[in-house]
C-alpha cells in the first residue's frame, strides 16, 4: 500500500487507481471490474466521497462517480496528514519536556548523563542537531574529541531547514588546514560565525534546552573521551550565559573572494554606542570618573532624584545590580 498515509486501506487504494485510469464509472461496473460485490463497491465509494477523492452525480436511476485529480485530492489528504503530523510532534515535544521536569525533581542525576567513547559523543552531535528547532550554539576550539569540523553535515541540513547557527571559532581552529574553506561553506549556508582568541570548552547548545560538552581536555588521559549532557538545570543557564559572553565580545567573520582565494574577514565586535543618547553618556561619563549624584544632577540641570532613575534604566538596559558592573557594562559596550 502506498496511499496507507493519507487513510486509504487497500481496497479503497485499488478503487482510486481504477477510476484514475477509466475517469468516471458505476458501482456494478467497478464492482465487477474488482471482484468485489456491489455493495462492497458502493461502501468504498461512498468512504472515497467522503475524502474528496470522487464527486458523485446521477444519470437516470443510477450514481455515477467521476475521480478527482490526485494533485487536488490526494494534496489536500497529504496536507491535512502533515497538519496532523505536526500536532502530534509538537504534542510529543510537550508531553517529554513535561515528563523530563518531572523525572529531574524527582531525580538530580537526570540533570547530567555521561556519554562515553568517540562514537556515541558523535551520534549524540547527530541527534542534538536534527532535532533542533530554532537555534544551534557551538563553541569550536582547535582539534576535536569527535567530530572534526568538515564532517558535520548535519549543520548544512539544518540551515536549510531555517535553522539557526551562532559559532564561535577558536583562532587556532581557523588556522589549521582547509578550515578557512569549510567556515566559509558555513556562512554562505547562513551560519553566523566569529573569531576568538581562545575558547574554554568545546560546546553545543540546542535550542538552550540542552547542551554537550567535553568532561575532560583532548587527549588527556589513555580512556575514552567522555562528556556531558547537560539539561534545562542552573548548569545550563551557566552555559548560556557563557556562551552569550563570548559572543558579544568575538570578532564577527565575513566571506570574501579575493584574487587569491576565499578568504575571512573579521570585523572589530559590535558595540552599542548609538544605543545610548548623548545626554546618557555624559552621565555615564560623570558617574565612571566618580563624580557625586548631586553634583552631575547640577551639571545635567536635572534633579538628583532623576540622575538616580536615569542609573536605574542603564542598569536594567545591560542587566546590572550594581553602579560597579554598570561601569564594566559600559565600558565593554564601548559608551565610555
Amino acid at each position: 500500500m502506498v496511499f496507507d498515509a493519507v487513510g486509504l486501506d487497500t481496497l479503497e487504494e485499488r478503487m482510486y487507481r481504477l477510476l484514475v485510469g477509466v475517469i468516471e464509472s458505476d458501482a456494478a461496473t467497478l464492482a465487477g471490474t474488482l471482484d468485489v460485490t456491489a455493495e462492497e463497491a458502493q461502501d468504498v465509494l461512498d468512504s472515497l466521497y467522503a475524502k474528496g477523492l470522487v464527486s458523485q452525480h446521477r444519470h437516470g436511476e443510477k450514481s455515477r462517480f467521476t475521480v478527482t485529480a490526485p494533485d487536488i485530492g490526494l494534496g489536500q489528504l497529504l496536507l491535512s496528514g502533515q497538519e496532523a503530523l505536526e500536532r502530534a510532534r509538537t504534542a510529543v515535544a510537550h508531553l517529554t519536556d513535561e515528563y523530563r521536569s518531572s523525572v529531574r525533581r524527582r531525580d538530580a542525576t537526570q540533570l547530567v548523563e555521561v556519554v562515553t567513547g568517540a562514537p556515541a559523543i558523535r551520534q549524540q552531535l547527530r541527534n542534538l542537531q536534527l532535532g533542533t528547532r530554532e537555534e544551534a550554539l557551538w563553541f569550536c576550539r582547535s582539534g576535536h574529541v569527535a567530530m572534526p569540523s568538515e564532517e558535520n553535515s548535519e549543520e548544512f541540513e539544518m540551515l536549510a531547514r531555517g535553522v539557526r547557527y551562532q559559532v564561535i571559532y577558536e583562532q587556532a581552529l581557523l588556522e589549521e588546514p582547509g578550515m578557512i574553506g569549510n567556515v566559509a561553506g558555513g556562512i554562505r549556508k547562513g551560519e553566523q560565525a566569529r573569531a576568538t582568541p581562545h575558547l574554554p570548552v568545546r560546546m553545543v547548545i540546542a535550542d538552550r534546552k540542552v547542551a554537550l560538552c567535553p568532561l575532560v581536555r583532548g587527549g588527556d588521559g589513555p580512556g575514552e573521551p567522555t562528556a556531558a549532557l547537560v539539561r534545562d538545570s542552573n548548569l545550563l543557564a551557566a552555559l548560556i550565559a557563557l556562551f552569550e559572553s563570548y559572543w558579544a565580545n568575538a570578532s564577527p567573520l565575513h566571506v570574501f573572494e579575493g584574487s587569491q582565494g576565499t578568504a575571512l574577514q573579521r570585523s572589530a565586535p559590535e558595540r552599542t554606542t548609538n544605543a545610548v543618547g548623548d545626554d546618557d553618556l555624559y552621565l555615564l561619563s560623570l558617574l565612571v570618573a566618580g563624580v557625586s549624584d548631586k553634583a552631575i544632577a547640577t551639571a545635567l540641570s536635572i534633579s538628583q532624584r532623576t540622575v538616580q532613575r536615569r542609573v536605574k534604566e542603564l542598569m536594567d538596559r545591560v542587566g546590572a545590580e550594581t553602579r560597579m558592573q554598570l561601569a564594566w557594562q559600559a565600558a565593554r559596550h564601548g559608551w565610555v
